[in-house]
């Protein structure tokens, strides 16, 4: 009769989790409806216009290079920012930078940041940060030539249009975390800007609980004249360079390897861009980037943030970091009319998707622990109550130790839950889950004794 009572109560439950993961937010889906490829494909052009964006390019020109492009970026997030009832607030944050191969000189580098509060009044310290960042220099085929046109629409100017693009929508919008909408320089000569961001971030003690770093994210047709415009890759890399010691030791023994802070982030983004965005997928790659190449989440996830790198799947290295020229007939250079917007549109929405409902969500449940104090065939977890008000349960997450992805299920409004899946055989993990449907990032359980 027990057996029974514990199945009923088994499936009711995943019942209850299929209707709970089945929600989706309207003002999600709002907000990745009104991402458009035409504003997209407007913001690549106007940057790629300014001739060159490189790191040590002019900075007086009111046309052309650096100091142009950063202060027209600037200008659109302030015109954003008017929509936002105070939410939204711009600025410049520069660092010096020493020499170095691709730094002559000591040289300032200036990122653009529009910060979106949950309110008009924040606090100097926000409970939770999300970043989306871009890079907004360029580079010609000499990584030093600051003077060349290096129009960089695809490298980087397809992630700068999609952090662009996502401020001026999510602008109109109250969420519970905070989000940065930053685009970096110094990425070509060797992730400067967003390296500065991090540290800094990591020196004041930030929460800053994802990053979503877009680099080459606007072309579908690669240089093998092969196309790709269903899909968007993920990178992330599994374990911290912060994983040290027994740290190290437990995540290896419990057989955490893909269940570190970008992983994870990595397969939520994988769960509900798919979900919002459906006929567009997104692959995880296990990697922290294209191999021997880097990108700027780099900083963030070596200073022990969740970060990942979203790129497209087809690149033509004829279109990255080569100056502009045609050759025996072949054409050279970064140009926009060499990028597919509406895939670049695609990607965008994955990122609306993901970082919204995370903006939204509540913070991901603390001090989870899969109960040990003896032997069983079940599995039993307990967390601590989340303090939000708007919580309206819990999903227990279980998948098999060779699946990428989450399998199944159960919502709970309590805070332990058993499930008849042996915690020899499967990997759990718990989200908050508020009223609207939105689900946190998952938290993996650690061993605990029973109380």
């Amino acid at each position: 009769m027990k057996t029974k009572t514990l199945a009923l109560l088994y499936l009711l439950s995943t019942c209850a989790f299929a209707q709970q993961s089945k929600r989706k937010n309207p003002t999600v889906e709002k907000i990745v409806k009104e991402v458009s490829s035409r504003n997209l494909k407007a913001l690549v052009e106007k940057l790629a216009g300014f001739g060159t964006r490189h790191t040590l390019s002019d900075t007086l020109s009111e046309t052309r290079g650096i100091g142009a492009s950063r202060r027209w970026i600037k200008s659109e997030f302030e015109k954003y920012a008017r929509e936002s009832d105070g939410r939204m607030e711009v600025e410049f944050f520069e660092s010096i930078v020493p020499r170095s191969n691709r730094v002559p000189n000591p040289t300032k580098v200036v990122n653009v940041v529009a910060w979106l509060h949950p309110e008009p009044t924040h606090h100097p310290m926000p409970a939770r940060i999300l970043v989306i960042s871009g890079h907004y220099d360029s580079r010609a085929s000499n990584p030093v030539d600051s003077t060349s046109d290096a129009p960089g629409a695809n490298d980087d100017g397809s992630g700068t249009a999609v952090v662009m693009e996502l401020a001026r929508v999510m602008s109109k919008c109250r969420f519970e975390a905070t989000v940065v909408f930053m685009v970096v320089a110094g990425e070509e000569q060797g992730l400067l800007g967003a390296g500065a961001w991090a540290e800094m971030a990591k020196q004041k003690g930030w929460n800053v609980e994802a990053v979503f770093n877009n680099d080459i994210v606007g072309n579908s047709r690669g240089g093998s004249g092969k196309s790709e415009n269903k899909y968007v890759r993920v990178f992330s890399e599994a374990f911290s360079p912060l994983d040290t010691g027994s740290v190290f030791r437990q995540r290896v023994a419990l057989g955490l390897e893909n269940d570190g802070g970008s992983r994870s982030l990595a397969r939520y983004i994988k769960e509900i861009g798919e979900t919002y965005n459906r006929g567009f997928g997104v692959t995880m790659i296990y990697r922290l980037d294209r191999f021997l190449r880097g990108g700027d989440h780099r900083p963030f996830h070596e200073r022990g943030f969740r970060a990942v790198r979203f790129s497209e799947v087809k690149e033509n290295y004829d279109h990255q970091h080569q100056d502009v020229r045609v050759e025996n007939g072949k054409e050279f250079g970064d140009l926009s009319k060499f990028m597919d917007f509406e895939y670049c549109a695609n990607v965008a929405r994955v990122n609306a998707a993901a970082l919204a409902t995370l903006a939204a969500a509540p913070a991901p449940p603390s001090n989870v622990g899969v109960l040990t104090a003896q032997l069983g065939y079940e599995t039993t977890l307990r967390w601590n109550k989340n303090m939000e008000p708007d919580v309206a349960g819990y999903q227990v997450r279980f998948r098999a130790t060779d699946s990428p992805t989450w399998q199944g299920g159960v919502f709970t409004k309590d805070t332990t839950m058993t499930l008849s899946q042996s915690k020899d055989d499967y990997i759990f993990g718990v989200q908050a889950v508020d009223n609207d449907g939105n689900v946190s990032l998952v938290t993996t359980p650690r061993p605990a004794g029973r109380q």
